[in-house]
């Protein structure tokens, strides 16, 4: 039976938010293993940091790529199937790559690291802004934001088309504060600023990007064994240099979400597991598509549980 997993990133972190498998020794051991690598108690934080802490980009980054990976081992370790295709969102595409056998995990994790300083570090604090918007079509966001650039000459762009009607823009503060006036008069049901201080996937991030693509070129690769599609292309690699440059584009391009649950079930693949805390993929593929089912990982039992439907050709 083919099936996707699918890892989430920044957004579903949470207060204790790997609970449920603190008495796996493949979590606790992969979160020892990216202690170690970072010179910090990255335990400690996914349980007990405050909602402030993990916030910060530079612990919610490693934080969900080693909480993801954890689950990912986990999974093996119960006896599950090797997934048929992979994806991630944003930051999650470093922990499919890692499923793959593209990168060790320690490499992944010394990437992201640098991801994540390189981001914070980018814009700087007060002046970046992310926002949702809610009720569009993806014509109408775009709209908006041309309008918004075209008022204050700043940056407003979509950076996360996460669902039909639900795309998230970045840029610039006033910029993005102009888009969000746009859109509401374009129709927008909510246009709201997020909490979130780095700008992603937008223009304003190709500085860091660039600088970024030095340790991309460093960083040890091999062709996945498993398709990852890309956040960038909504497309598979076939080389390590493909690979090289989705990761250098994605940080300032639009995360494709729609398209790649779309690319996915267009190989007859109609069943999803989402691997990492929270359940923020498994709704965003409810609006994207009804008929894709999505199985539960988020504890022992659960993924016991989807370990059994799949072997028994169910989902």
């Amino acid at each position: 039976m083919t099936f996707s997993f699918l890892f989430p990133g920044q957004g579903s972190q949470s207060v204790g938010m790997m609970n449920a498998f603190a008495e796996m020794s493949t979590v606790t051991e992969t979160f020892e293993e990216a202690s170690s690598i970072l010179r910090k108690d990255m335990w400690q934080l996914a349980q007990s940091g405050t909602q402030d802490q993990l916030a910060i980009t530079t612990n919610t980054q490693p934080l969900m790529l080693i909480s993801d990976i954890a689950m990912y081992r986990t999974w093996i370790q119960l006896g599950g199937s090797t997934p048929t295709i992979l994806a991630g969102h944003s930051l999650g595409e470093y922990a499919a790559l890692v499923a793959a056998g593209t990168l060790e995990f320690s490499d992944a994790l010394s990437l992201v690291q640098q991801r994540s300083i390189l981001m914070q570090n980018a814009v700087p604090p007060g002046v970046g802004a992310m926002a949702a918007v809610l009720g569009l079509t993806d014509e109408d966001i775009e709209l908006a934001c041309e309008r918004a650039m075209a008022k204050n000459a700043g940056i407003a762009e979509a950076a996360n088309y996460n669902a039909p009607g639900q795309v998230v823009i970045a840029g610039d503060k006033n910029t993005v504060e102009i888009a969000i006036d746009e859109a509401k008069s374009l129709g927008a049901k909510r246009a709201t600023l997020l909490a979130m201080a780095t700008p992603s996937h937008c223009s304003l991030i190709k500085p860091a990007a660039d600088l970024f693509l030095s340790a991309l070129n460093a960083a040890p690769m091999n062709v996945p064994k498993i398709p990852v599609i890309h956040n960038q292309s909504v497309s598979t690699s076939s080389t390590v240099e493909d690979i090289r440059n989705r990761l250098y584009e994605q940080l300032f391009s639009p995360v494709r979400w729609v398209e790649t649950i779309r690319y996915i079930t267009g190989t007859s693949t109609n069943i999803g597991l989402e691997c990492g805390p929270g359940k923020v993929i498994t709704g965003l593929n409810k609006r994207i598509d009804k008929e894709f089912t999505m199985l539960s990982l988020a504890s022992q039992e659960e993924m016991e549980l989807a370990i059994n439907e799949l072997s028994r050709g169910k989902g």
